[in-house]
């Protein structure tokens, strides 16, 4: 599998995912770095966490527009995987390749703690290993994770199975009290209407490993290998 995961100034997960991938896959990723143009043509292309250009204007605001994403977005538009998470996330908002916007927590702080998911769809290459309602527990890390849409797009995503995960407690009851940030409907992740694009809060690639004492978020890599075998 041919990864390339895109780094912007101040990216700081990009090293964690190299090990998840490789983990999965045995093979490492290439760093592409954001003032490039081109990516070639890899099997999946990572956006991953930290706080691009120091979180200014918007979270994801001004990564969006650094010269790789034309080509990013221009891939995954074509089908190519693409898998973007926390300020990934935040730049996928951005693009319009999901709907919906990432606010400011509802409690005004930054949090950083582990939290549980459900998975709500099997039906995508990134949670089919997972299964539906399989409760995974993985960090999250962010101050403006809070993901909002207005009612008829929740609808719609849940109408159309769009919905990757959801924050849950460790049984995987879905409650006000397992939403860290406030999200609409406990949402932590969504997929495009393709299904080749998955953006997510919670960070799997920082439970994979067995020193990280977690590798419940191995699965979601080991369905993209699997998929793209």
């Amino acid at each position: 599998m041919k990864a390339s995961i895109i780094v912007f100034p101040g990216t700081n997960r990009e090293k964690d995912m190299v090990m998840a991938l490789e983990a999965a896959s045995g093979s490492k990723p290439a760093l592409v770095w954001h003032k490039e143009t081109s990516l070639g043509k890899p099997d999946l292309i990572v956006l991953p966490g930290g706080f691009s250009y120091g979180d200014y204007l918007r979270c994801g605001a001004m990564a969006a527009h650094s010269p790789i994403m034309k080509e990013v977005i221009a891939q995954a538009e074509r089908g190519t995987r693409l898998l973007a998470v926390c300020n990934g996330f935040q730049m996928l908002v951005e693009t319009r390749l999901v709907p919906g916007a990432l606010l400011r927590n509802r409690s005004l702080k930054f949090i950083c703690k582990h939290v549980h998911l459900r998975t709500e769809t099997e039906e995508s290459e990134f949670t089919r290993k997972l299964g539906k309602g399989k409760v995974i527990r993985v960090p999250v890390a962010h101050g403006e994770g809070n993901y909002f849409a207005d009612e008829k797009t929740i609808k719609k995503m849940e109408d159309d199975d769009l919905i990757a995960f959801r924050y849950c407690d460790d049984k995987g009851k879905i409650t006000d009290a397992a939403n860290p940030n406030g999200s609409a409907a406990n949402i932590a992740g969504i997929l495009n209407k393709k299904r080749n694009i998955l953006g997510m809060m919670p960070h799997p690639e920082n439970a994979t490993l067995d020193w990280q004492d977690n590798r419940s978020g191995l699965p979601l890599f080991e369905s993209i290998v699997e998929a793209l075998g």
